[in-house]
């Protein structure tokens, strides 16, 4: 993928939104692209983190493993959470601690294409470029507040609408 496919793709994803023609080319710069078949894993819950992925082609779910919190449901091994298209973003909670992925993601469809941009690098250029590290850190605190306020609302849904007890 050229470098001005990348740019034009990074245009159209919230996360580089209001982003100058050349703060996309310096972002596109240290994109690499990754081509995943249904079922194949993005990366595990669990595991350490140092990269955000961006969807470029196909979809990718996001799930957990109920056991981990003390649950199992008919022997199913991972829970779908989220599932993720075109221009949507995961993984973005690397960028901030590093810590191990809070889920697993998997590829939903065949020829799913991701671009998969490094920490280090990444935060490189919020170092150099200041507003571009800004546009950048605010808009993915906005992707992610929105995420958060979906999972709440998910939540309140299934707290509502869950089977209360009979007397």
């Amino acid at each position: 993928m050229s470098t001005a496919t990348i740019v034009n793709f990074l245009k159209q994803s919230d996360i580089f939104y209001q982003f100058t023609p050349t703060q996309l080319e310096l972002v596109a710069n240290i994109c690499q692209e990754a081509i995943y078949q249904k079922d194949d894993l993005v990366f595990k819950e669990n595991s350490s983190s140092k990269e955000l992925y961006i969807i470029v082609q196909g979809e990718v779910d996001i799930a957990v493993d109920p056991s981990l919190v003390g649950t199992m449901e008919d022997g199913i091994e991972n829970k779908v959470i989220a599932t993720m298209r075109r221009g949507q973003s995961f993984g973005e909670v690397a960028l901030v601690d590093e810590g191990l992925r809070s889920a697993s993601a998997c590829a939903a469809q065949n020829d799913t294409r991701l671009l998969i941009i490094p920490r280090d690098k990444l935060i490189m250029l919020c170092d150099t470029y200041p507003q571009l590290g800004y546009r950048l850190m605010y808009n993915l605190a906005a992707d992610l507040a929105m995420k958060m306020r979906n999972t709440d609302l998910r939540i309140r849904e299934q707290l509502l609408y869950a089977t209360k007890p009979k007397k």
